[in-house]
């Protein structure tokens, strides 16, 4: 569910619009003017009048092939020991001519600079794609841990250049790009980069080299984390089912059981297991997490914000208000789920839902498992009323060795799901999977695809160092394409699948707009206590995270009493970019006001879409919301989300409803007529 870039880790420490280890750790470069004019007309790339061409099963891959990238682990060494010699090469060049900076000199170096980092691009995507695979295997941590120090130093070698033009004043920005009228180009890039950072810059070399070093502690520590809870905090140990089966529940093991398993007695063993494993695990887990919490904010603290809290949200064009209207906004609403969980409970004829009968799928046969090659059909038919370019991009990545499928826990296979920007290439994005068959699995294919399609688009549209944006803006790809899926599924599908797929995925409004900002919430209380104490124990960090969850959570779920853990396993909030999932939040209820207007007016839509996914960073976020598509980040967007969920909610029980009069013969059986809230009944609202 993350997306990835390393185009911005090159200007490592030196300005806070960068977040380490490319988790969608995207420069937001915009302007004033927005540069619109610099996007390319991407129909000449691709050509919109092609029929709809379908997937054809024999060719698709399911693992990556990722020698167009290195051929050998050889080539990749040889091209990291040439890399190596680039800092220091650059700062020779560069230093003398920035003592009297000209407008040709910044040019120069502007395009050396992207030079260097479409060629660390590469090398880095190439080291962390293959260490995900195995989290153990020592020639990639190597080479990972290798990459991520070439970044530091190329910080280091270049501080002067970032120092230098954070400084400028308004005069001084004007003769430059006087002196040479091709900067004009480059000027939104200019101005989120440097300009926007003046007053959260580092005065001197010294200091940004100290910046510098300090990302890399904040890398290692995020790649140490991912290899404990990939190779221990994820691997609980073994359950005896009722049917005497050993069973050992891992990362992928866990959610399967809780998602398909009948049997509520294995499912409450599997949860139990590895909920006192998680437990045990968390002192150790604290111990991480104090440590990066303590760097965190002193990085921040570096560059005159309050702590790292107050750097996410400004690097990325938001404030605490929105988020506080946000946050605020899902816990006065969060009842609207009391009626999906009472339906859940009486669907599973229960008195009281407990948590492990909250992923249990709602139909006859939970446990039924669709294939790759189905998952991928559906999603094709998804895309039938959007742009061709979708299916064109589609078929690129799923027929041409750019998603690895199936997971592996057993031989080091990082759980999760990613998307790694390849703009440097031009080429399609790389996509990491754990497929398990499910219909969640087959949402998890889509939202992945969607930040694919949205990397090729801009990697063939803008200039390379427009490729990005902030993390939410960039989640909005993948959770629309998930909206797509699901109104796909309710309306070409038996009821009793209908019926499962919107319980399913109105769980998942739940997981967005409940679990999603208390784990930034946790995130931030917890670094505050680690700023308070100097550290914090796994006690310590259960407690926020259980009474959050009693803020967030329903009362119509009977929890267990004593403290929950359950942060510990939870990757994001070990990101060097931290207070990532609140993102999930906001670009969700985006999505669904993008989808309304799709519903609408597919034709207008498409066409602005295509524009909006093209544009990368050329103009800030909230201009591109409100250019295209008139929408603002305001405590209403929120609201209106949840009205969506509540009507949502209501097309569920209605289906249910059809569903048992077609069972008890009452009323013939017809085909799906869901999504009447997305036109006449949704503008009532």
């Amino acid at each position: 569910m993350r997306q990835k870039s390393v185009k911005g880790l090159i200007a490592l420490g030196i300005v806070k619009g960068l977040l380490t280890l490319g988790l969608l750790l995207f420069f937001s470069t915009f302007s004033e003017c927005g540069a619109s004019g610099e996007v390319t007309n991407y129909s000449e790339t691709l050509n919109q009048e092609q029929p709809f061409q379908k997937l054809n099963p024999d060719e698709v891959t399911t693992e990556w092939n990722d020698t167009y990238l290195f051929s050998s682990r050889e080539d990749a060494l040889k091209e990291l020991e040439t890399l190596k010699k680039k800092p220091e090469e650059i700062n020779a060049t560069f230093r003398p001519e920035f003592e009297n900076l000209s407008g040709p000199v910044l040019l120069d170096y502007l395009e050396t600079e992207k030079e260097f980092s479409k060629s660390i691009e590469v090398l880095y995507v190439y080291a962390y794609t293959q260490l995900s695979k195995n989290v153990s295997d020592p020639f990639f941590a190597s080479l990972l841990t290798n990459s991520q120090d070439l970044l530091t130093e190329y910080g280091k070698a270049t501080s002067f250049t970032t120092v230098k033009l954070t400084s400028l004043n308004k005069e001084e920005w004007d003769r430059l790009f006087s002196e040479e009228p091709k900067l004009e180009e480059y000027r939104p890039y200019l101005e989120a980069k440097y300009m926007r950072f003046s007053d959260h810059r580092a005065m001197n070399e010294s200091q940004a080299i100290y910046l510098a070093e300090l990302e890399n502690q904040r890398m290692k520590l995020e790649t140490e984390a991912f290899s404990e809870i990939t190779n221990n905090v994820t691997m609980a140990g073994n359950i005896t089912l009722e049917n005497g089966e050993e069973y050992p529940v891992n990362s992928q093991s866990y959610n399967t059981l809780l998602s398909t398993d009948q049997n509520r007695e294995n499912r409450k063993k599997c949860y139990e297991k590895r909920f006192y494993h998680l437990k045990n695990e968390s002192d150790s887990m604290a111990s991480l997490y104090s440590e990066k919490a303590r760097l965190d904010d002193l990085d921040a603290r570096e560059l005159n914000y309050t702590d790292y809290y107050d750097y996410t949200l400004y690097s990325a064009y938001l404030n605490r208000t929105q988020i506080d209207e946000m946050n605020t906004v899902f816990k006065e609403r969060k009842d609207v789920f009391e009626d999906y969980n009472e339906f859940r409970k009486n669907k599973l004829g229960l008195e009281k839902l407990k948590p492990y009968d909250l992923l249990l799928q709602l139909t006859d046969q939970p446990g039924k498992n669709y294939t790759y090659v189905e998952a991928l059909q559906e999603i094709q038919n998804s895309y039938s009323r959007m742009d061709p370019r979708f299916n064109e991009i589609f078929l690129k990545m799923v027929t041409g060795n750019f998603v690895d499928v199936y997971p592996d826990p057993e031989h080091g296979k990082q759980p999760g799901g990613y998307t790694y920007s390849l703009c440097s290439l031009k080429s399609p994005a790389l996509v990491f999977l754990n497929y398990n068959g499910l219909i969640s699995d087959q949402k998890a294919i889509t939202h992945e695809l969607g930040h694919g399609i949205n990397f090729y688009l801009m990697g063939n549209s803008v200039d390379y160092l427009y490729c990005s944006g902030p993390i939410y803006e960039m989640e909005v790809p993948s959770t629309f394409n998930e909206e797509l899926f699901v109104d796909y599924l309710i309306q070409n599908s038996d009821k009793e699948t209908a019926v499962n797929v919107l319980s399913q995925h109105i769980g998942e409004y739940q997981n967005y707009f409940t679990r999603q900002p208390m784990i930034t919430e946790f995130e931030h209380k917890a670094h505050q206590l680690c700023a308070e104490n100097g550290t914090a124990s796994g006690a310590d960090l259960n407690a926020i995270w259980t009474n959050l969850s009693k803020e967030y959570g329903s009362d119509s779920v009977e929890y267990y009493d004593e403290d929950s853990a359950e942060w510990a396993y939870i990757n994001h909030i070990y990101l060097a970019n931290n207070y990532y999932t609140f993102n999930y939040a906001v670009s969700k209820a985006i999505t669904l006001s993008l989808f309304k207007q799709y519903k609408e007016d597919p034709e207008t839509f498409n066409k602005n879409y295509i524009a909006y996914l093209s544009a990368g960073s050329t103009m800030p976020p909230e201009e591109k919301l409100k250019k295209y598509f008139g929408i603002e980040i305001n405590r209403q967007l929120f609201e209106d989300a949840m009205d969506v969920v509540e009507l949502r909610i209501q097309e569920l029980n209605e289906l249910e409803a059809k569903k048992s009069a077609n069972e008890s013969g009452s009323a013939a059986k017809s085909p799906n007529t869901s999504g009447f809230f997305w036109t006449g009944e949704y503008k009532n609202k």
